[in-house]
């Protein structure tokens, strides 16, 4: 049985994806940082599709969690697939990088860049043993485009970008890919702009795109994955490369 961790899994686009890869029969390994939440997210996926999942909270900027959650994937089986979806905004609501909080800037950068190649590498051997071994980095559109107030939150998207494609270079043997799901209904982006909150996609509709890559496994790279609002006509499942 092929066996997955996902951070930041307790809601949002993590849950969605718990769901979407346990239907399909996979073993799961979920994080995030606030146990209640967790564990029920876990019980939810557990009962909808009868799976193994070990819920493990804890944060990921913390070396030994990211040992606790690869040693938990080892004992459902190996790790075949990693999912580095927890993310820090580096303040909320967001600012423009003259009032950048340095502290939140070295959280962003913790979480989202530093977090993800220590997980990374402690998932190595067993990656590499999974003969198909694949890691997601979920990515931004902020890091490749130039949003007034997303410059911290972006920079460090921008980083785990290229540790994905230099990753990608060192181990062709793994497929290595940068995800973008656009904007999503989430407790992140309402944290980032209050004001602007409402009327984006549910993380639901972006999940068939990240499902599309597992079926197709296309080679390493930076790619985005299409949601949809219900009732614009979108079509949901699209995956675009744009390395």
């Amino acid at each position: 049985m092929a066996v997955a961790i996902v951070t930041g899994a307790s809601k949002g686009l993590g849950r969605a994806l718990a769901h979407a890869l346990a239907g399909r029969g996979w073993d799961l390994v979920l994080d995030a940082r606030t146990a209640e939440v967790l564990e029920e997210a876990a019980a939810d996926v557990r009962a909808a599709h009868g799976t193994r999942v070990v819920a493990l909270p804890g944060d990921v900027r913390d070396a030994g969690h990211r040992r606790e959650l690869v040693a938990a994937a080892r004992g459902l089986g190996g790790l075949d697939l990693l999912v580095n979806n927890a993310s820090a905004l580096g303040a909320a609501p967001l600012v423009r990088l003259a009032e950048q909080p340095l502290e939140g800037l070295r959280e962003a950068l913790e979480t989202n860049v530093l977090a993800v190649l220590g997980l990374v590498r402690e998932g190595l051997p067993s990656l590499r043993e999974s003969g198909a071994g694949t890691v997601v980095v979920v990515s931004s559109d902020a890091a490749v485009e130039a949003y007034g107030t997303w410059g911290g939150y972006g920079a460090s998207k921008a980083a785990a970008d290229h540790l994905a494609a230099v990753l990608a270079v060192e181990e062709p043997g793994l497929r290595v890919w940068a995800v973008d799901p656009g904007d999503m209904e989430t407790d992140l982006y309402t944290a980032a702009e209050p004001e602007g909150a409402g009327g984006r996609p549910a993380p639901e509709t972006v999940v068939p795109g990240f499902l599309a890559l597992l079926d197709g496994r296309p080679a390493s790279g930076r790619y985005g994955v299409a949601g949809s609002v219900p009732g614009s006509g979108s079509v949901p499942g699209s995956v675009e490369s744009v390395r």
